[in-house]
């Protein structure tokens, strides 16, 4: 956590303080932000002028910039003494799809100056692709299956690139599906209520998840505890899959169960986007986050979390 050591050499006191930059400052780096001790202080990339006050409100400095317009990152140099990057990379229509320009021009900026100690990303579990239910570790070598998971391990190559010839400390953090009560569809309900189809047990997949809460400890103990360029399973301890999970969240609310169907008949009702999430099965082993960044999970399961939930 938070230590004396000060990356940028015999500055005047008030420089002195830490400097926590969030790149992406959503739901997850507001709530980054408000867990990060009060001696930090808080930074925040914003491209949108409505932003601004909800930042200032959350204790946050708001710093005007663009990830889609290099020129305006120049203010980013020397600006912090850590970073967290939260942002997804661009979407369609790029010329060359596989690639995350926004990750690199964010770290062409902090390399102009006084350069942070640590930069923790927050990527995807997506990038293993369909891992047939295995338990996944992170020395499993990525095989993504969709051009937004490759956008990510082009992303996570570049930060890892950027640590070794930069000296900075980064880290990568592959996130699951997250939940909260106080995140914007951050619980199955408004699903369950819609009545979305989920497969049938022979068909069904092996899903991950983590409550938005626990992934903002992870984040805060990478910043601090990382090893240099690792790679962390951000992952609660939740063997489940998809169908069983929402049956769980089902119960707990009082909710009737989702139908259930099979893969060639959801193949031909549901949406690509929700498709794909039933097109991959993994079990993600999060012992490398616990045990090297000590993360104490609050709900180390999603029964726990939903129960906290549906309180």
């Amino acid at each position: 956590m938070p230590s004396n050591q000060n990356p940028l050499g015999a500055l005047p006191s008030r420089f002195r303080r830490e400097r926590v930059l969030i790149v992406g400052c959503g739901d997850v780096g507001l709530r980054v932000a408000r867990m990060l001790p009060s001696r930090v202080q808080r930074l925040a990339l914003t491209s949108s002028p409505a932003r601004v006050p909800l930042l200032r409100a959350a204790g946050v400095l708001p710093i005007r910039g663009d990830l889609d317009r290099a020129e305006s990152l120049a203010r980013l140099a020397g600006i912090a003494t850590r970073v967290v990057h939260l942002a997804p990379p661009p979407g369609e229509g790029q010329l060359q799809w596989w690639r995350d320009p926004r990750t690199r021009d964010l770290l062409r900026a902090l390399l102009r100056r006084s350069r942070p100690a640590s930069l923790v990303y927050g990527s995807t579990s997506g990038v293993y692709g369909d891992c047939a239910g295995e338990r996944v570790t992170e020395s499993r070598p990525p095989a993504p299956r969709t051009p937004r998971a490759q956008r990510r391990v082009d992303a996570e190559q570049l930060v890892r690139h950027f640590g070794r010839v930069s000296g900075v400390r980064s880290a990568v953090l592959r996130i699951p599906g997250l939940y909260a009560p106080d995140r914007e569809g951050g619980t199955p309900r408004e699903r369950l209520l819609r009545g979305t189809p989920v497969l049938t047990a022979e068909d069904d997949v092996y899903t991950n998840h983590v409550h938005a809460d626990d992934l903002a400890r992870a984040v805060i103990a990478s910043l601090w505890r990382a090893r240099p360029q690792r790679i962390y399973n951000a992952s609660d301890d939740t063997q489940l899959k998809m169908a069983d999970y929402f049956d769980l969240a089902a119960d707990l609310y009082a909710l009737p169960r989702a139908p259930r169907i099979a893969r060639e008949v959801a193949q031909q009702q549901l949406p690509i986007s929700l498709l794909s999430f039933m097109s991959e099965s993994r079990r993600m082993d999060n012992t490398r986050l616990k045990r090297e960044l000590r993360v104490r999970l609050r709900y180390p399961t999603v029964r726990e979390g939903l129960l906290a939930t549906a309180a």
